[in-house]
C-alpha cells in the first residue's frame, strides 16, 4: 500500500503530517512512503532524512497523492474555489484521509471526501482513552501551544518575571494569569512558573483546581459550589449561566489590576471561541502588560485580538493573536503529531500488510467520518425524523442543553 504526505499549504501551516522516523515505521510496517518535496520544510525535515528512511520524494502534489491508498494531512485539503490545488482531486476513490480535519466546524467539506468516495478520520476525534494516549492529537498540539504561548509572552514583557535582588535594588517577579486549565493552560502554568513568576489560574471546572495548585500556582474561582456541575462526561467545562459569567468576569477584572501577563486558552470543539477579556476588562491592566489568545483562529478569547498580529491597545496593552498556535513551534509539533498519527496509522493496517477499517475498534469508528460514500459519524450524519419534542404551553421547544466549553484537559 501507499500512503501520501503533501506540503500543507493553508495558511500559517509550517506542521508536516510525517517526520524521518515515521517513515520508517510505516516502512516497518510494510508501507510505500511518497513524501511531496519539501513537504518537512517547515519543519527543517528535509528530503535527503525522509529519503534516507526508507521514502520516495515525489516531484509535486498530485505525483506524491498518485494512486495513494493513505493520505496523511495536518489540516483538511483545499477544495476548489480558487486554491493553489484541489487536493480532492488526485485523491483516488477509496482511499483514507487521515488528519486533523476539523469536521464539527466544516461539515460541507466532510460532506465532500464522502461524494470523493473517500473513508475520512479525523484525528481530532480519536476518544480519549488510555488505550488511545499516544494518538491524542489534541493533548500534544495544546501542550506545545500553551508552552509557545508563555514564551512569546515573556519576550514581549518588557520586565524580567523572576524576582531579582540586586545591588541596585529589588526586581519584583511577574504576575501571569492563565485562563483555562486544560492542557495547554496547564503547560502555561508550568512554563511561567519555571520562568519564575507568580502565577494565577482560573477555569470553571473543580477538578482544575487541584491540577493548578499542583503546578504551585494559586486558583481563583467566584462559586466553589457551581464548579461542582460545571464538567461534562468527556472532561470539557460546560458553558455557565449568565448570572455566574457576570462575577466571574467582576472577580478577574478585579485580579487584572494586579497582573501583568495573561494567556487565554478557551477552544470550544465546533463553536466560537468564548470571549474571556472585553475591552473593558483590559483597561485594567496596566501600561505594557501583555495577553497572548491562543483561540484567535476560533474567534478569539479576546476583544480586538487579530490572527498572526501583535495589537496594541490605546491602554498600552500588547495583545498577541495565535492564527496557529502549534505551528509556531512547527519542529516539535510535527514530530508529535507524527507519532499520533503513527500510532493511530497501525490500527489500519492488519498482519498481512493490507488496509483494514475495524468499525468495531472504538478509536477507529471515534475518528470515522465517511465510508462507502456517506457521512458515518454520528455528530454529523443527518438526524432521523421524529416527532418534535416537548415545549412551553406555545408548542415552542425547550431550551438546547448546555454544550461543553473549554479547551481539552
Amino acid at each position: 500500500m501507499k500512503v501520501a504526505i503533501v506540503k500543507e499549504r493553508r495558511a500559517f501551516e509550517r506542521r508536516v503530517a510525517a517526520s524521518p522516523d515515521t517513515v520508517k515505521q510505516m516502512k516497518g510496517m510494510g508501507l510505500d512512503v511518497a513524501v511531496e518535496a519539501g513537504a518537512g520544510g517547515g519543519a527543517f525535515f528535509v528530503d535527503a532524512a525522509y529519503e534516507a528512511a526508507g521514502a520516495t520524494i515525489a516531484a509535486d502534489a498530485a505525483a506524491a497523492l498518485d494512486g495513494a491508498d493513505i493520505v496523511l494531512k495536518v489540516q483538511r485539503p483545499l477544495l476548489g474555489d480558487g486554491a493553489e490545488l484541489d487536493e480532492l482531486k488526485p485523491i483516488k476513490k477509496s482511499a483514507v484521509l487521515v488528519g486533523l480535519l476539523s469536521p464539527l466546524e466544516h461539515a460541507a467539506d466532510v460532506q465532500a471526501y464522502a461524494d470523493a468516495g473517500l473513508t475520512a478520520m479525523a484525528m481530532e476525534l480519536v476518544p480519549r482513552i488510555t488505550r488511545a494516549q499516544t494518538m491524542d492529537v489534541l493533548s500534544s498540539q495544546a501542550n506545545l501551544a500553551g508552552y509557545k504561548a508563555m514564551v512569546d509572552a515573556a519576550g514581549e514583557f518588557g520586565r524580567a518575571l523572576p524576582m531579582m535582588m540586586t545591588a541596585a535594588g529589588t526586581i519584583k517577579a511577574a504576575r501571569v494569569l492563565v485562563m483555562g486549565a486544560g492542557v495547554a493552560g496547564l503547560q502555561a502554568i508550568a512554563t511561567a512558573r519555571r520562568l519564575g513568576a507568580v502565577v494565577f489560574a482560573t477555569d470553571v471546572r473543580a477538578a482544575a483546581k487541584e491540577q493548578v495548585e499542583s503546578l504551585g500556582a494559586s486558583f481563583l474561582t467566584v462559586d466553589a459550589d457551581a464548579m461542582k456541575n460545571a464538567e461534562t462526561a468527556a472532561g470539557y467545562a460546560r458553558e455557565m449561566g449568565e448570572d455566574f459569567q457576570r462575577r466571574q468576569r467582576q472577580m478577574i477584572t478585579d485580579a487584572l489590576r494586579r497582573i501583568d501577563i495573561v494567556i487565554c486558552t478557551a477552544l470550544i470543539p465546533g463553536r466560537r471561541a468564548p470571549v474571556l477579556l472585553t475591552a473593558e476588562m483590559l483597561d485594567a491592566l496596566a501600561p505594557g502588560s501583555v495577553v497572548a489568545d491562543i483561540a484567535v483562529e476560533s474567534g478569539g478569547n479576546v476583544e480586538g485580538s487579530k490572527p498572526e498580529d501583535t495589537v496594541t491597545t490605546a491602554g498600552g496593552v500588547k495583545i498577541i493573536g495565535y492564527a496557529n498556535a502549534p505551528a509556531h513551534i512547527a519542529v516539535d509539533a510535527s514530530l508529535l503529531y507524527a507519532r499520533n498519527v503513527a500510532a493511530f496509522l497501525a490500527l489500519l493496517v492488519d498482519k498481512d500488510k493490507g488496509l483494514h477499517i475495524d468499525t468495531g475498534d472504538e478509536i477507529v469508528k471515534g475518528a470515522l467520518l465517511t465510508m462507502d460514500g456517506a457521512v458515518v459519524n454520528p455528530a454529523l450524519a443527518p438526524a432521523p425524523p421524529s416527532a418534535p419534542a416537548a415545549g412551553g404551553a406555545d408548542g415552542t421547544p425547550p431550551p438546547p442543553a448546555a454544550a461543553a466549553a473549554a479547551e481539552p484537559n
